[in-house]
């Protein structure tokens, strides 16, 4: 049994979705994260964003961060179902390892946490 880490996932999603299909898609990309073991600790909606260049005829997207705890064993699928969903354009996951990685990690997922409860 893998020992449980800290992650950190940022993606982006096309701006062409509506609110209610962004909202629809970041509670599917939660659930699976959830479904292969993660533990959310916050989700950081960072807003619209230009990108540094197109990517798939898109100049802009939204910006999602999801601080969680999970098995390095769940990553692959959850990557796996970020890559077929047509919706996330780009996506990147970091691993915390070290103590003060993860000291790091506790004060960013706070900081995401209290900004979503405002």
């Amino acid at each position: 049994m893998s020992k449980i880490k800290h992650y950190e996932t940022m993606f982006i999603l096309k701006p062409t979705l509506t609110e209610e299909e962004t909202v629809a898609q970041i509670d599917g990309l939660k659930a699976i994260i959830e479904k292969n073991g993660g533990e959310i600790a916050a989700v950081e909606n960072v807003g619209i964003k230009e990108l540094a260049y197109e990517i798939e005829k898109c100049k802009r997207g939204y910006y999602y961060v999801v601080y969680f705890r999970g098995n390095p064993a769940g990553i692959a699928e959850i990557e796996r179902n970020y890559r077929i969903n047509e919706n996330v354009i780009r996506f990147i996951f970091i691993k915390y390892e070290s103590k003060k990685e993860v000291v790091s990690w506790t004060k960013m997922s706070d900081e995401a946490a209290k900004k979503a409860a405002k």
